[in-house]
């Protein structure tokens, strides 16, 4: 083999080791926003929430549901709040709402409208049972509540809200 062929296989080979070994930076994202202080479902021998309720009960004012980045898996912690509004929802079968699902501004448009309307039906699907009064909307990217650009505020972006359309 001449010098040349010899040298050029050492270079690659070189190369190929050195993009073996190299590690690959595994980034985590930070804890979404603190949700806002819960309060448990109430037992289902309480009293019916009346429309009133929606301003006064801590667990109905709360309407917010955050997401991780590409997912649309509704956290255990919103679980307590969406059986209260379960709850509402069974109490008053005349309330209507609408669900909207809401992206941060990373993906292309058609990609953040079906992952806004995948995590409004999720949401929809943990409050089993009420389909029939709920709406499920989505805003994809375009409707944002932050829209400075870096991770704190995409985590904020990243929501389905809830809007009770008739009470």
């Amino acid at each position: 083999m001449n010098k040349t062929v010899r040298v050029t296989l050492v270079a690659l080979f070189c190369v190929g080791a050195v993009a073996a070994c190299s590690k690959k930076a595994v980034k985590t994202p930070p804890p979404p926003p603190p949700a806002e202080s819960m309060q448990t479902a109430p037992p289902a021998t309480e009293g019916a929430y009346t429309p009133e309720s929606l301003d006064t009960v801590d667990c109905l004012r709360q309407r917010t549901v955050y997401f991780d980045f590409d997912s649309n898996e509704v956290k255990p912690e919103y679980q307590a709040f969406l059986a209260c509004h379960a709850k509402y929802l069974r109490d008053r079968p005349s309330a209507q709402i609408r669900l909207t699902g809401n992206t941060d501004e990373r993906g292309t448009r058609e990609y953040n409208l079906g992952l806004g309307e995948r995590r409004g039906n999720a949401v929809q699907g943990v409050l089993a049972g009420q389909s029939g009064q709920v709406t499920v909307v989505s805003k994809g990217k375009e409707d944002p509540t932050c829209r400075e650009h870096n991770e704190d505020c995409w985590s904020k972006n990243r929501r389905v809200e809830i809007e009770y359309t008739a009470k």
